[in-house]
């Protein structure tokens, strides 16, 4: 018997999600959103017969969903999933898994508690890069990693002004929140090393700036808020002696927006990075997978090459997803995982407030 799962958020990622659970065999049954009229028109595009306006109206109307998925602001992540898991439901949540760790603490409890899957959306470890990656990593070929560098950094890339991106009390934050995939890539990679202390610096420049906003089409909101960072820069140390430096950004003056991991392990390095076009995926965009290491005394880069994926593991994360419920494969990602993640962001948000290093 299929998987029946309801969406809640009729936003753009639920595309990648309807066509992840599809391809695993799981039927979408409902859609939630606040707008009605919103819910219709995604239902309508991805072919799911019912809607509603809010999570609690969809749990007692089709009683027998077995998942949920959350795609909605970050503020309403955590409480959406909590309802959903109370209710016995499985939980595929978009990132980041909420707005604090102490949100997430609740969440991973509450999930244990349910004894539910509880799973977010951090795609870019279902890329196949990735996945190739830790092919090499499991196998025990690049050795203990040591240290990494993580990267998501735009020139142009203020999702609006105003709107709820850049409203902390409804993101959590700006693009340190927001782009933490990368930071994320990095501590999979590095198998989760317990962290030890942070230091990090955010900075506000060009965030008024709408010669800095993206090209996503969301629209600005009139006399709305924004009061969030526009980059932040840190460094985290791990009690077993590793180390992550990471950049993340909405506006900086680079060359152009990179979306990249690059580590050092005892073995050999290696690098996953795509760097986007002019407008995203253009012709210009640029994809890297590659190890260096040594060989019979020669200095070795070797590319990995992997099939093209423009939906960055959007799909295959959701596909995962089902299948992890189902038995069928481990999940991508675990809420120990997401709790230590978030963790350092709190972690990085208190030192940049403070100016001195956090323990973690």
């Amino acid at each position: 018997m299929s998987l029946k799962i309801g969406i809640v958020g009729a936003g753009g990622m639920a595309g990648y999600h309807v066509a992840g659970f599809r391809k695993a065999g799981a039927e979408i049954v409902a859609l939630a959103d606040v707008s009605k009229a919103a819910a219709e028109r995604a239902a309508s595009k991805h072919g799911i017969a019912r809607v509603f306006t809010s999570l609690a109206e969809m749990l007692r109307a089709v009683p027998d969903l077995d998942a949920v998925s959350v795609i909605v602001p970050n503020k309403y992540h955590a409480p959406l999933a909590i309802q959903a898991l109370k209710a016995g439901k499985h939980v595929f949540c978009e990132k980041p898994p909420s707005v604090n760790a102490r949100e997430m603490a609740q969440l991973k409890a509450t999930a244990a508690k349910a004894r539910r899957t509880l799973m977010f959306n951090f795609n870019n470890r279902a890329r196949p890069e990735s996945y190739a990656m830790m092919d090499y990593i499991a196998s025990g070929a690049v050795g203990r990693i040591n240290s990494c560098q993580a990267k998501w950094a735009r020139r142009a890339g203020i999702p609006g002004f105003g709107g709820w991106f850049t409203t902390k009390a409804l993101s959590g934050g700006g693009p340190l929140i927001d782009l933490l995939h990368m930071m994320d890539l990095g501590l999979h990679f590095m198998g989760f090393p317990e962290p030890a202390y942070i230091l990090a610096r955010t900075y506000r420049d060009h965030i008024d700036n709408k010669a800095f906003k993206g090209p996503w089409g969301i629209a600005d909101v009139p006399n709305g808020i924004t009061d969030v960072e526009a980059a932040a820069h840190g460094f985290v140390t791990f009690r077993g002696g590793q180390s992550m430096s990471f950049q993340v950004s909405w506006a900086e003056m680079i060359q152009r927006e990179e979306v990249s991991v690059a580590f050092q392990g005892t073995k050999a390095g290696g690098l996953v990075r795509r760097l986007f076009g002019t407008d995203g995926l253009d012709q210009t965009a640029s994809d890297t997978c590659e190890l260096y290491t040594l060989e019979h005394g020669r200095m070795v880069n070797r590319s990995i090459v992997v099939p093209a994926d423009e939906a960055m593991g959007r799909i295959r994360s959701a596909l995962n997803f089902v299948r992890t419920v189902e038995g069928k494969e481990k999940p991508l990602n675990t809420p120990d995982q997401a709790l230590m993640l978030m963790r350092i962001v709190d972690g990085a948000y208190k030192s940049a407030a403070t100016g001195k290093p956090v323990a973690l």
